[in-house]
């Protein structure tokens, strides 16, 4: 039953006769795939999404099923519209036992309602239970701080439309937020110096061995991100601290692998790959970047790291240092957090600081 060549070569090869097989399987198997991909279409098909002119390299490829999903916790996000006061009502500080001095002024309807959703939002039950309670105390920093980033820092958090941010953004329904980050350098104790930081497939490095301590660096201790100069090495001296070395750019690497995870893109959503070294020739994005990292900057070093007394140990690291922010608290892995969702316009309370406006 099987063709006379087949039979021939067997006769005559005895020893190989699964090679005609592997072939006939081979070919077969390209053939079924050619047909899948013909009337199925590419199963990981990309969209490019040109950020520059044609022909430099200026565009982001992503997988369309990437972008055409959403972010599973969006679907969670719960919103309560708010109560808008009427003269006389009854303030929180008189009318609720045990109300939070912080938000006291609030009427007893708005109040209970931005309780019951920050508990909701953060997975706390508890919240402003008490002051035994250290997440109470810890609650009271984050609620200027999202006044803050609402108020001062619009020109990030409502890039695209007046999203703003509030708990839920980095929370999720989680008492400790993902994407937080905690110092984890020195990665081996058995070394010193540069040593000690890189070569090591740690998280913070995105599972490479590129330094592990970019996000300590510049995100935390405000060091200037730098990779090279168009200037010869030979005629610089890299001791004066002045000339980015090549540590400085291994380290800037390792940031910027670390802000495409963040943001699910790549090198080419802010730089213009033909010419890194020209700020003028990058997109608007990258000024979005240069913004973000200050914005960060300043969370960490007046929100978190005053911090470090109200946590318990099993809040903080390993080096007994406190949680910290980053991109992918508020971005997890998606351009926009939450898909842009609007976060802010029912609830003025955490809009900006001062007496909340209601319409």
């Amino acid at each position: 039953m099987l063709p006379k060549w087949y039979d021939k070569w067997v006769s005559e090869n005895p020893k190989d006769i699964f090679g005609p097989a592997i072939l006939i399987g081979a070919v077969g198997g390209a053939v079924l795939v050619a047909a899948l991909l013909v009337t199925w279409g590419r199963p990981l098909a990309v969209e490019a999404v040109q950020t520059g002119p044609r022909g430099t390299g200026m565009s982001v490829t992503k997988f369309v099923s990437d972008r055409a999903t959403p972010d599973p916790t969006a679907a969670a996000y719960v919103s309560v519209a708010p109560v808008v006061p009427q003269p006389g009502d009854a303030r929180a500080r008189t009318a609720v036992p045990g109300a939070e001095a912080a938000l006291g002024d609030l009427t007893a309807a708005n109040y209970e309602r931005l309780v019951g959703q920050m508990r909701e939002w953060t997975g706390i039950p508890d919240l402003f239970a008490g002051e035994e309670n250290y997440q109470t105390v810890v609650a009271r920093s984050m609620i200027q701080m999202t006044q803050n980033l609402n108020e001062n820092w619009e020109g990030h958090v409502n890039l695209s439309g007046q999203a703003g941010v509030n708990c839920y953004t980095c929370h999720r329904g989680q008492p400790v937020p993902t994407g937080v980050w905690f110092k984890i350098t020195p990665v081996s104790e058995a070394t010193a110096g540069w040593a000690s930081v890189q070569n090591r497939t740690t998280v913070q490095s995105g599972s490479t061995s590129l330094p592990s301590d970019a996000l300590e660096k510049y995100l935390l201790d405000g060091e200037t991100i730098a990779v090279h100069d168009l200037e010869s090495r030979v005629a610089q001296d890299v001791t004066d601290g002045s000339s980015p070395t090549w540590q400085n750019t291994e380290r800037t690497f390792s940031l910027m692998n670390y802000f495409d995870n963040a943001l699910g893109v790549n090198c080419v959503f802010c730089h213009n790959s033909r010419a890194f070294y020209d700020v003028g020739q990058n997109t608007p994005q990258w000024a979005q970047a240069q913004l973000a990292i200050g914005m960060v900057q300043e969370l960490n070093i007046d929100y978190m790291t005053p911090l470090q007394d109200v946590l318990p140990p099993e809040r903080l690291g390993a080096q007994g240092d406190v949680p910290k922010i980053g991109c992918m608290t508020c971005h997890k892995g998606y351009q926009r957090p939450l898909g842009g969702m609007d976060m802010v316009s029912d609830w003025p309370e955490l809009r900006a600081s001062g007496e909340p406006v209601y319409q």
